[in-house]
């Protein structure tokens, strides 16, 4: 079992910065896919960046790529999103999810196939 907290949001003039960070419980932080996935209202959850088990490889939605930047921190059992450059389509609900995996080059993007998610955390971009 995984506990997800997410925290760091909030409101943001177009062209800021927000770092957003996911903490996890557990022992085995390491064995997860951390993946950042937004939603808002009325619109289906949409992927936006995934970092693999040790941290060297990552993926992005074309929408923010060149912006945002996922990293984790295995000691501290943390993922984080870095965001700069934001727009105002940017605003959403952020979550951090976990999918385990037994291989460490795993990119998962399809959020059915994660297993734990966070209460998520409101991040809004004004104009």
């Amino acid at each position: 079992q995984v506990q997800l907290v997410e925290s760091g949001g909030g409101l943001v003039q177009a062209g800021g910065s927000l770092r957003l960070t996911c903490a996890a419980s557990g022992r085995t932080f390491s064995t997860y896919t951390m993946g950042w996935f937004r939603q808002t209202p009325g619109k289906e959850r949409e992927f936006v960046a995934v970092v693999n088990r040790s941290g060297d490889r990552t993926r992005y939605a074309d929408s923010v790529k060149g912006r945002f930047t996922i990293s984790r921190d295995n000691a501290k059992n943390t993922v984080y999103l870095q965001m700069n450059s934001l727009k105002p389509e940017d605003t959403a609900v952020y979550y951090c999810a976990a999918r385990k995996v037994y291989t460490i080059v795993v990119l998962t993007t399809d959020d059915d196939m994660y297993d734990y998610w966070g209460q998520g955390t409101q991040v809004t971009v004004s104009s």
